[in-house]
């Protein structure tokens, strides 16, 4: 199911990760994962786009196959920094940017200081500004050494995304798939310091990296966007899509009301679909 080489690249923590399909004088599809998942989320995209775009598609530091420094401090700003790098690197232009979870603040806050290059927008399940909404069971793995033995220990995190983040229950082997880089404790720091990294109040410091990122929003204010949502998600709620079109009145929008977080694991085909109609 994921049959690609990787390539590396150093940057700030480490080693990263990320696949790198197709010809190398296309246009650039570059899909940017959030937590708990990593590159294999984005498998039938690159399954599907790779004869006709450059298909690129990044692990955090951390995440699926990077690597998982224990010192590093996995802020917003480093892994923003960290994908900037790797498109200046790769000197990757006419990008259509697809974003998922923490990919949102990720993705657009390199969008943000890198805007010419980048030609249109998908947005899914994701937010980047800051928001109150979280839920009791994402607060509760921010509770020092609760935390630690909860997401580290036992894994609960990820293990509980492969049941509660679709609608339609997840075969075995994308279970198995979602969950292979984080099988030690030592391998679930990123699973747990992403969700420390909420920045929920001014004092935080990921607070100032997130406002400059929903700041510079306003850059990609020219670029065609499409959001695609899947209603039945008890994390980024419709209130988040909600926010997205308030932002980006014209941005196409397909709200599907029988499809949770995971929309790339409920409803591959119909994202295609729509991404056809949206790149055409």
């Amino acid at each position: 199911m994921y049959p690609w080489s990787g390539h590396t690249l150093p940057v700030d923590g480490g080693n990263l990760n990320y696949v790198d399909e197709g010809p190398r004088d296309a246009p650039v599809m570059l899909c940017v994962h959030g937590n708990p998942t990593w590159s294999f989320y984005w498998r039938k995209l690159v399954e599907t786009y790779s004869d006709r775009f450059r298909v690129v598609v990044p692990d955090h530091i951390g995440c699926g196959l990077s690597d998982k420094p224990q010192d590093w401090d996995y802020r917003l700003g480093g892994h923003i920094g960290n994908l900037t790098r790797l498109i200046e690197h790769l000197d990757l232009t006419d990008i259509t940017l697809v974003v998922h979870d923490w990919g949102g603040a990720i993705g657009s806050g390199a969008a943000t200081r890198l805007p010419d290059r980048f030609s249109r927008i998908v947005v899914t399940n994701t937010a980047a500004f800051r928001s109150q909404s979280i839920p009791p069971s994402i607060a509760s793995c921010r509770i020092p050494l609760f935390g630690d033995v909860a997401v580290r220990g036992f894994n609960g995190f990820a293990w509980a995304a492969t049941w509660r983040t679709t609608v339609r229950p997840l075969d075995k082997a994308v279970k198995e798939g979602l969950l292979h880089p984080y099988d030690s404790w030592a391998n679930r720091i990123a699973t747990l310091r992403f969700v420390e990294d909420i920045p929920m109040k001014a004092d935080h410091p990921s607070w100032d990296t997130l406002i400059g990122v929903e700041d510079g929003l306003e850059k990609l204010a020219d670029k065609p966007m499409m959001v695609l949502w899947g209603e039945q998600d008890w994390c980024f709620t419709p209130e988040f899509r909600r926010e997205w079109q308030r932002r980006f009145p014209s941005a196409q929008v397909h709200a599907w009301d029988d499809v949770g977080h995971y929309v790339m694991e409920d409803a591959p085909e119909r994202v295609v679909e729509a991404i056809d109609a949206f790149i055409a």
